[in-house]
């Protein structure tokens, strides 16, 4: 039994059962026992990887399209900005890709949105060389141009999860029986609770809904009207989302959501059609597969010259990490990439439009 685990069986036993959000935020954020806040779950060591992980040339293909898209926008001074940079890997590849382009690093600012100390320590370090402003919102970000970057940063976010039964939509919370971790059904809520995704669904549908990713989208979209910039977010997920996604994961396997509470990651698929809904003013690109987008980039080209000069088993080491990136069956078709952009304005290259 883990020391979050007891926590959480004493706080439902005191005030009753809580939301999947509040389950969600407890076990990735809780202070001294959030998986977050206690661990680096990265890479071959960690319970998951990521893309920059697998390989440099995800980063550095991506921190090329910014920089076009900064130039095609008239090279004036922003903000660099990634939300979850993880163990800082995607920023350093994105920022060697881009030191020749001129002028790039002299006119930006680096920003790092990130609420783990733990991590937070291992990006100082990865990011030794650069000037960085570490921040745990979006609220304080300069009022400038911004460049922004989220690469399985949507995915963490909390979600609330509903169902709908004979008498209605009830909302679906975290109990406990016997001192164990369940799930359960509250009380029949009120359509006006549920978005316009109630249409089309049937008896025992189960929809989400990441209230926290509204401010975000609100803000990004109203920093990009109103200074510029561009923002390209890549998840796993797909367009009207219906059915639960939830899911923990433990040593690169998936395990019961409720089993390991702050020793294993939780993540939920992200919608892209409600995490783009209602956004004014702004242009969003169609999503497009992680797999496309970074063939239209040029990751075919950039793997021979990376590799031009390696012995051949370094090749097939750095080919099949590219590989991973693109293929359908691996991370090509499952990751998907979408683009904020100003109206009017040239999208970032490599995106359906």
């Amino acid at each position: 039994m883990t020391d979050l685990l007891n926590s959480l069986l004493l706080q439902i036993k005191q005030t009753g059962p809580i939301t999947v959000a509040d389950y969600m935020n407890i076990c990735l954020l809780h202070p001294k026992h959030g998986y977050y806040s206690k661990q680096d779950p990265f890479g071959k060591k960690g319970d998951f990887i990521t893309s920059p992980e697998i390989s440099q040339v995800f980063g550095e293909l991506l921190g090329l399209c910014l920089a076009q898209n900064w130039i095609d926008q008239g090279m004036e001074p922003f903000s660099l900005v990634e939300a979850g940079p993880g163990r800082g890997t995607l920023m350093a590849d994105i920022l060697r890709a881009t030191k020749s382009v001129p002028d790039f690093h002299k006119n930006m600012s680096i920003h790092l949105i990130e609420e783990s100390p733990a991590l937070k320590k291992i990006q100082r370090e990865t990011l030794s060389n650069f000037c960085v402003q570490w921040h745990k919102s979006f609220d304080h970000l300069p009022k400038k141009q911004i460049y922004f970057i989220a690469n399985e940063f949507f995915d963490a976010l909390p979600i609330r999860q509903f169902k709908k039964t004979k008498t209605g939509w009830s909302e679906i919370l975290v109990s406990q029986q016997e001192n164990k971790l369940i799930f359960c059904l509250g009380n029949k809520i009120p359509l006006t609770a549920i978005p316009h995704r109630i249409k089309d669904t049937k008896l025992g549908d189960i929809i989400e809904i990441c209230a926290a990713a509204k401010p975000i989208m609100k803000f990004l979209s109203g920093q990009i009207m109103n200074y510029g910039g561009c923002a390209i977010i890549i998840d796993y997920g797909a367009n009207h989302l219906k059915g639960n996604t939830l899911q923990s994961v433990k040593n690169h396997n998936k395990i019961n959501t409720l089993k390991l509470p702050g020793n294993s990651d939780l993540t939920a698929h992200v919608d892209f059609t409600e995490l783009t809904k209602d956004l004014s003013n702004i242009l969003v690109t169609k999503t497009t597969r992680q797999g496309t987008l970074l063939k239209r980039l040029g990751i075919i080209n950039r793997m021979e010259k990376l590799t031009s000069n390696l012995k051949e088993n370094q090749k097939i080491d750095y080919k099949a990490a590219a590989q991973r990136l693109i293929e359908p069956n691996e991370m090509g078709a499952l990751f998907k990439a979408i683009a904020l952009y100003p109206s009017k304005l040239t999208a970032p290259a490599g995106f359906d439009l």
